[in-house]
């Protein structure tokens, strides 16, 4: 038996797995007593099979650096995040009441515009947004959906409640990771898997299978669906593929589809052309179709936006969906789903300052050493100031920035992020912040994943979770606990 939390402090912040008197949380109750019972050899042993299966299985993503891209193995740590079932079902309705309003928000832009008419948003804040399209304006994607597939980006603070911390509906990534935790964590702690506790996940490529079969403009049996990818060197590849495979979609490249003078889209196979019905495109909207975004573009399919506008092709997620994943919007969704649903937001925001508003702008500019400054389209962590981790130098340079072009700036105050018990050394833990982003799907139902992807901040005391920032990642459970229906 190891002393495994003997010596675990979980410091100021709500711990996910133990309470701030030292008592394990009734969902973890279990998983950490099993831990303990584990030898420190054992504990390493398991730790280095985790690494063991992620390269047998090939589970890496890519960094863009200066000198080229770089693959590497996906960072994985071995301790599950546990949260309570009944936590978790009422953050599931407050996701699928976000994605809910936010697809009515994104479908009124591109028609009556009425969100605008009636004061709930400002005209120019839609006006200026670059993920805008006029070109998708009258368009009526089945459903009236145009996010398909949402990743919203969840944390908890020190009152341990869900706050949503960012929506991403252009092409979000992760899914893959989150099932792949959750093949490697049965591998190396099969016995906690042997009751049915621990909720399962595996749905979740059906689901989307399902989401993007309801969309077909075809009502055949088996419509044509195909994922299509950038390529090899995209960061997310190895998602693409995964996600391909799982569902029994071909993958595909740009130059392996064409749209023909019926504006149909076809994709060439060695038995001639095949009609497609669904595409799942991991490309972002600039790069989808020469004819109308970026002239250049060798990734996309010449003629996709009139296929799609003809109505025969379903495009997921639909291009013009990105106007709802802009942080600025961002800070009036609570207004919208008031606005579209008739209801009272579920799920809270992170208090937001706008710096396009004069007296916001100040109090960000007098506390840029406290507050989380973001810009307004940028993921994956780049392009951000965390205040109280940054030098002089930077807060000067995100003081001009903001004054150059408020209105691609918010900030946040520095959130106090929940922690988990992180194996950081051979038989030691450490508390490390984390985050989860749960994937909504959307068509002519909505589908939530049972948790989602937890992301870590492997360096101590730091707030960054991205993969792409040496962040790394730990299977997410979502635990029925006694007496819980």
């Amino acid at each position: 038996m190891s002393d495994l939390m003997t010596k675990y402090d979980s410091g100021e912040f709500f711990d996910e797995l133990v309470d701030s008197k030292g008592n394990y949380r009734v969902s973890s109750d279990r998983l950490i007593r099993y831990l303990e019972d584990l030898s420190t050899d054992e504990l390493e042993k398991r730790k280095q099979a985790a690494e063991a299966t992620i390269e047998d299985m090939g589970i890496s993503f890519t960094v863009y650096t200066d000198e080229g891209n770089i693959d590497r193995a996906w960072p994985f740590d071995i301790i599950p995040r546990t949260i309570d079932a009944e936590d978790w079902a009422i953050a599931e309705k407050g996701l699928k009441q976000r994605l809910t309003a936010l697809n009515r928000f994104i479908d009124d832009l591109y028609h009556d515009q009425n969100c605008i008419k009636d004061g709930i948003i400002p005209a120019h804040i839609i006006e200026e947004s670059k993920n805008f399209r006029p070109e998708c304006v009258g368009v009526s994607p089945p459903y009236g959906v145009w996010a398909h597939i949402c990743g919203t980006d969840l944390v908890r603070a020190g009152d341990g409640e869900f706050y949503v911390l960012e929506d991403n509906l252009r092409v979000p990534s992760g899914v893959s990771y989150m099932l792949e935790n959750r093949a490697v964590t049965k591998r190396v702690l099969p016995e906690l898997f042997e009751n049915d506790d621990i909720l399962p996940i595996d749905a979740y490529t059906s689901e989307l299978f399902q989401t993007l079969k309801a969309l077909s403009p075809r009502k055949v049996k088996q419509p044509e669906i195909v994922v299509l990818t950038p390529g090899i060197y995209n960061s997310a590849y190895f998602e693409h593929a995964f996600l391909a495979q799982q569902m029994g979609a071909e993958l595909v490249e740009g130059n392996d589809l064409f749209v023909d003078d019926n504006d149909c889209v076809y994709m060439k196979t060695i038995h001639g052309p095949e009609r497609v019905d669904v595409i799942y495109r991991r490309i972002d909207d600039e790069f989808i179709d020469p004819e109308v975004f970026n002239k250049d573009s060798m990734l996309g399919v010449p003629g996709l936006m009139r296929a799609w506008k003809a109505g025969n092709v379903a495009l997921a997620n639909a291009p013009g969906a990105g106007v709802a994943d802009d942080k600025v919007v961002y800070a009036y969704v609570p207004e919208l789903i008031r606005y579209y649903l008739n209801e009272e937001p579920i799920l809270p925001n992170v208090e937001t300052f706008l710096c396009e508003d004069k007296e916001q702008r100040e109090y960000v500019l007098a506390n840029l050493d406290k507050l989380v400054v973001k810009p307004a389209n940028e993921s994956g962590g780049y392009g951000m100031l965390v205040g109280p981790h940054s030098t002089k130098k930077d807060q000067e340079l995100f003081a001009k920035l903001i004054q150059e072009n408020p209105r691609n700036y918010i900030a946040q105050p520095t959130l106090k992020l929940s922690t988990a018990p992180t194996l950081v050394g051979r038989g030691k833990l450490e508390p490390r912040h984390l985050d989860l982003r749960p994937f909504i799907l959307q068509s002519n139902k909505t589908y939530v994943t049972t948790g989602g992807l937890t992301r870590v901040a492997m360096k101590k005391g730091s707030l960054v979770v991205n993969s792409s920032q040496g962040g790394g990642s730990k299977d997410t459970w979502i635990v029925r606990t006694k007496g819980a229906k």
